[in-house]
């Protein structure tokens, strides 16, 4: 199959490549695809190298799927290029997610709703992933009626310039910011830019894309995203409110039965999932499962998940594999 990676030199075209290698996506043909200004650049690929083409010439060169990791204004000009040429498009960009012609996928959630007609896919925003997987089994069996969620989010999410700023906070060197404060040794209670309503665009984005993912816009979810000083993986403190009681005990074992979710749940063994656990994994953990003793019908829950592959990278390329096992692609 001929695949091409759109922003194949940034944080998530990278790790893209080292998901399709790792899960022996059956990649016949590479084409590494960036901007003008880095074309002919080198990126290695199952030990061999490869030189990026621009993305007119990768359509030229006709692949079967294109996974994009270039950002929205990318996304917003060449997605449909890509797609009237009939080549399918999962998109890692917020470009198409709320577009009511284009689907919103987490595979172990609503995967089944894709089909031929899809050139232009949505990956979701990387916090909604990973709560998402872990609401779908407890819908199903509880019903949710809200979900408050605060996040704490990598500084892996905002990018390499965010990263450097980390480590050169932390080696007392000056550098150039990604941020308007001073991350390390600090939270930052805003990600992406503030909306008139007083949520950020990352808080509205979990809200808007929770109820499309799920396909039910009675659960009512409100947000408040943090970034902080950690490399690796987003965590999130979740609680839920369900329309049923539940047993715990029960609830636990519906999680540990959902496809891509590990139970890390044992305090008196004090075992709970942490961001550095989670780095380099494509599951999503969850833990710290207790009943919400302020309100009937409610718990508590902290979810963790590295945000470059299941919050991005591995949904991506789970989505093509499930193009492929659908004959899609």
């Amino acid at each position: 199959m001929k695949v091409a990676v759109v922003g194949a030199t940034g944080l998530v075209g990278s790790e893209i490549l080292t998901v399709l290698a790792e899960r022996n996506f059956p990649v016949t043909e590479l084409i590494p695809v960036a901007s003008e200004r880095s074309k002919g650049k080198e990126i290695e690929f199952k030990g061999k190298k490869f030189k990026t083409v621009t993305p007119d010439e990768a359509i030229a060169m006709q692949p079967d799927v294109a996974l994009f990791s270039a950002g929205g204004s990318v996304s917003t000009e060449y997605a449909p290029l890509f797609a009237s040429a009939g080549i399918t498009v999962v998109d890692n960009s917020s470009a198409w997610r709320m577009d009511p012609s284009k689907k919103l996928i987490v595979p172990e959630v609503n995967g089944d709703v894709l089909t031929s007609q899809d050139k232009i896919i949505a990956n979701p925003n990387c916090s909604t992933i990973q709560m998402v997987v872990v609401l779908k089994p407890l819908h199903e069996k509880y019903k949710i009626k809200r979900v408050v969620v605060s996040t704490y989010q990598s500084v892996t999410g905002t990018g390499v310039k965010a990263v450097q700023q980390l480590k050169d906070e932390r080696a007392g060197v000056e550098g150039e910011k990604a941020y308007p404060y001073q991350i390390d040794l600090n939270v930052i209670p805003h990600i992406d830019v503030f909306q008139e309503n007083g949520y950020t665009k990352e808080e509205m984005k979990m809200i808007q894309e929770t109820n499309k993912i799920m396909q039910d816009d009675a659960i009512k979810v409100t947000a408040t995203t943090v970034r902080i000083p950690v490399m690796g993986g987003h965590s999130e403190s979740v609680n839920i409110e369900f329309e049923n009681d539940f047993d715990v005990q029960e609830l636990r074992q519906a999680l540990a039965a959902q496809e891509g979710v590990i139970v890390v749940d044992d305090p008196s063994n004090l075992a709970y999932p942490m961001p550095k656990d989670a780095h380099g994994k494509d599951e999503v953990f969850v833990g710290r499962i207790r009943r919400d003793e302020s309100q009937a019908n409610t718990v508590n829950l902290w979810i963790v998940a590295d945000n470059l592959r299941k919050g991005a990278a591995t949904n991506a390329v789970q989505v093509a594999e499930l193009l492929n096992k659908k004959g899609l692609i």
